[in-house]
């Protein structure tokens, strides 16, 4: 039997979930803010759903809210009697005035280095790849008013290679969460599935600004590496500054930690290719930068 599901999102991974979804026989809603909300509220990754929903004859709802507490967001949930609500970048609490529209409850996502309840909170993914893990455990599990602390539906983990960056992250996300939501969807309908408690104590991780993002050039190869790798696009993007200012560094990778500049300070650009690429001097080894925004150094002056 087809569920009526609502996907709320902001991000890509929420259309390529309705295709998923609907390809198993469901019915699926898009529910997502505007371009002023999503601006309002820094929601990175933003995308337009207007077009694509469109194109697929998908419902659209606009909530008027992202953390859906207005009085018009609840009416409209109680309105529609969704058998359940899943998550395709969604980055808010869900209140219980509308989790208790919902037949089957609200399945969020949330993955981290370790299994949760370690690894709550903010920026998980970003924070993995900052702090240099091989690992992702990404879960399925159930909405509640609380952050992260619901019963774990499902669960599957994915490698952190060293040239992984937290867009590639997302494609491997994408892939379990849509096999990790049809199987869990069938069983919830089926009434076989058995949701596991949380155990043991949590941890959380805080809040990332886009200032976050500046290098430190006494800071090691790989912990800079690390950085620009973990918050590029769709994120703000690590950056140092320039001539001319503020230069993003989208992407960058380790070069040589053998090659020497004796006289080199941290964060000095030592060569320049003929295709504007450069090398930028550490404490430990050079960084070859490889995509940037912005006018970088010349050569032998150095990123601040």
């Amino acid at each position: 039997m087809a569920l009526s599901i609502a996907i709320a999102g902001v991000h890509e991974q929420g259309l390529y979930i309705a295709d998923t979804l609907t390809a198993a026989g469901h019915r699926c809603t898009l529910v997502t803010i505007d371009r002023a909300l999503a601006e309002k509220n820094r929601a990175s990754g933003w995308i337009d759903y207007r077009t694509q929903a469109e194109k697929r004859g998908l419902p659209l709802h606009h909530t008027t809210t992202y953390a859906l507490k207005s009085p018009d967001d609840h009416a409209w949930f109680a309105a529609q009697g969704f058998d359940a609500m899943v998550f395709g970048g969604w980055q808010r609490l869900v209140p219980g005035e509308v989790l208790s529209t919902l037949r089957f409850g609200c399945i969020g996502q949330h993955g981290s280095a370790e299994f949760l309840p370690r690894g709550r909170g903010r920026s998980p993914l970003n924070w993995s790849v900052i702090e240099g893990r091989q690992r992702l455990v990404w879960h399925l599990f159930q909405v509640t008013p609380g952050i992260d602390d619901g019963p774990i539906l499902d669960w599957m983990d994915v490698d952190i290679l060293p040239w992984d960056d937290c867009e590639t992250l997302y494609l491997k996300i994408g892939i379990v969460v849509k096999q990790m939501l049809v199987r869990t969807l069938a069983a919830l309908e089926a009434g076989t599935l058995t949701p596991q408690p949380q155990i043991g104590p949590a941890t959380h991780y805080g809040k990332r600004t886009p200032e976050d993002g500046r290098i430190d050039w006494s800071w090691p190869l790989l912990r800079i590496h690390n950085l620009i790798r973990a918050v590029t696009k769709p994120y703000p993007g690590a950056f140092a500054d320039g001539p001319d200012g503020r230069v993003v560094l989208w992407r960058a990778q380790p070069f040589d930690t053998r090659l020497a500049y004796p006289h080199a300070l941290p964060g000095m650009v030592v060569e320049v290719f003929e295709d504007g690429r450069h090398l930028v001097n550490t404490v430990d080894g050079l960084l070859l930068v490889t995509e940037w925004e912005g006018t970088p150094p010349p050569l032998r002056a150095c990123y601040q």
